[in-house]
C-alpha cells in the first residue's frame, strides 16, 4: 500500500472527480444552494448512469480533505452534497467531522450498497436493483429516491418503501432518457398513492451542473 493509498483508507484523501457550487436539482432539497463533492468509484454500474466517468476511481486524483473543505468555504451556502459514484466506498468520517466543525450541513447521496461511514445530516437513499441496499441503510435514510425506467420499477420502489423508517420522504424520479414515457405513469401512481412525491431533475431542465 502506498502512502496515498494509506491516506485514502484513513479518509484523509479522497479520489474527487469534481467539485462545484450549484443548486440541488433533485429530491427533497430541490432548489437549495450547495457545494457538491463528487467522489470517484462505483460498485453499481447502472447502464443508464449519466456520470459513467465517475466509475473508475483511478481516473481521479486523490485530494486531501483540507482542500475539499477549503474550496467549500469559498461559497456562501453552508450545505455540502457528497455524491458519486458511490461515496460510501470510502471512510467519510474525517471529511464529515471537518465539515461539521466548519458549520456545514452534510447531505449524502448513496445507493446504500456499502455500510455508512460518516456523520450526515441527511441521507438520500437511491437503491439499485443490481446491488440492493444493505439492511443498515434503510432505517437511517431520510429520503428514498427511486429511479423509474419502466413501469415495473414502481413495484421495486414499493418494495424499498416498506423497509425505510416511517418518517422517510418517498420520491419517484424518471430515468432521464425515459422521462417522457414514464413520468405520466409516475404522476398517475402518485395521485393514487399520495405518500409518494415526484422528483424531477430540475438542473437538467434549466441547464445547470
Amino acid at each position: 500500500m502506498t502512502f496515498t493509498d494509506d491516506r485514502i483508507a484513513q479518509g484523509l484523501m479522497l479520489p474527487v472527480m469534481e467539485t462545484f457550487y450549484s443548486l440541488q436539482g433533485e429530491g427533497y432539497h430541490t432548489g437549495k444552494a450547495a457545494f457538491f463533492v463528487r467522489i470517484g468509484g462505483c460498485d453499481n454500474g447502472c447502464w443508464w448512469c449519466d456520470i459513467k466517468e465517475s466509475w473508475d476511481a483511478e481516473l481521479h486524483p486523490a485530494i486531501h480533505i483540507d482542500e475539499v473543505v477549503f474550496q467549500a468555504e469559498k461559497h456562501p451556502a453552508r450545505s455540502v452534497v457528497i455524491t458519486g459514484g458511490e461515496p460510501l466506498l470510502y471512510n467519510l468520517n474525517p471529511l464529515c467531522a471537518l465539515l461539521h466543525q466548519k458549520g456545514f450541513e452534510i447531505f449524502l447521496e448513496t445507493s446504500g450498497s456499502e455500510p455508512p461511514r460518516g456523520s450526515f445530516d441527511w441521507i438520500c437513499l437511491s437503491p439499485k436493483k443490481q446491488s440492493p441496499p444493505l439492511d443498515a441503510l434503510y432505517p437511517v435514510a431520510n429520503e428514498l429516491k427511486v429511479i423509474i425506467f419502466e413501469q415495473s420499477d414502481i413495484a421495486w420502489a414499493e418494495d424499498n418503501a416498506y423497509k425505510v423508517n416511517p418518517g422517510c420522504k418517498l420520491f419517484m424520479q424518471a430515468e432521464w432518457s425515459a422521462r417522457e414515457v414514464v413520468t405520466p405513469a409516475i404522476v398517475d401512481y402518485i395521485l393514487q398513492h399520495p405518500w409518494w412525491m415526484l422528483s424531477l431533475q430540475s438542473h437538467k431542465y434549466i441547464h445547470i451542473p
